[in-house]
């Protein structure tokens, strides 16, 4: 689905937050010149989704009857057309969407103390953002189960439908300042 920003018809009615709780102060960091949550809540903005306070109370969500996006302030470059993409899936679908990234890292298994075998990585998934709720969903459940992107995604996908989508590279997911370099570079436009 194409989204034209300056078309209100064709954005999906919905609510959304940044998810900036039990992440320390990474979400302050600065990426270019502002705060990785307030680059993240622009990014949603711009999507057209009424923002919302994560304090919100939970049956005045289910009443407005809207999917529900959650943003995670450490996918803070995340663009906009992949975020209104993800809830336009989760709408047309009724599913819910998560955005997710390629694991790059060695991944190891372990047994009684010891490092083994290589796991074969080209079936994993690193959740990144968003992770899109429809107002089907919303309605079934009494709040969030955890505000941890990926014991999230576990506890519904053992309750609901839940779909992935592959996220751009600049919606990776940061872990440290030294993450936030990084996506700053290759979040630069060029010259």
């Amino acid at each position: 689905m194409d989204f034209d920003w300056d078309d209100d018809d064709e954005r999906v009615r919905a609510l959304g937050t940044v998810v900036e709780a039990g992440r320390g102060s990474l979400p302050f960091a600065l990426v270019h010149g502002e705060a990785l949550v307030v680059a993240a809540s622009w990014a949603l903005g711009e999507t057209g989704v009424t923002l919302v306070d994560l304090g919100t109370e939970w049956a005045g969500l289910v009443e407005a009857g809207e999917p529900l996006v959650l943003h995670d302030a450490l996918c803070p470059m995340t663009p906009a057309d992949f975020l209104a993409a993800c809830l336009a899936r989760a709408v047309e679908r009724d599913v819910v969407v998560v955005g997710t990234r390629p694991v790059t890292d060695t991944v190891k298994e372990t047994a009684d103390g010891f490092v083994g075998g290589t796991v074969d990585r080209s079936g994993l998934v690193a959740v990144t953002s968003p992770v899109v709720l429809p107002a089907s969903v919303v309605a079934q459940l009494d709040g969030l189960p955890s505000l941890d992107f990926v014991e999230l995604v576990e506890d519904l996908r053992a309750r609901f439908p839940v779909e992935l989508a592959d996220a751009p590279p600049s919606a990776r997911r940061v872990t440290s300042e030294d993450d936030v370099r990084l996506l700053e570079a290759l979040t630069t436009p060029e010259r």
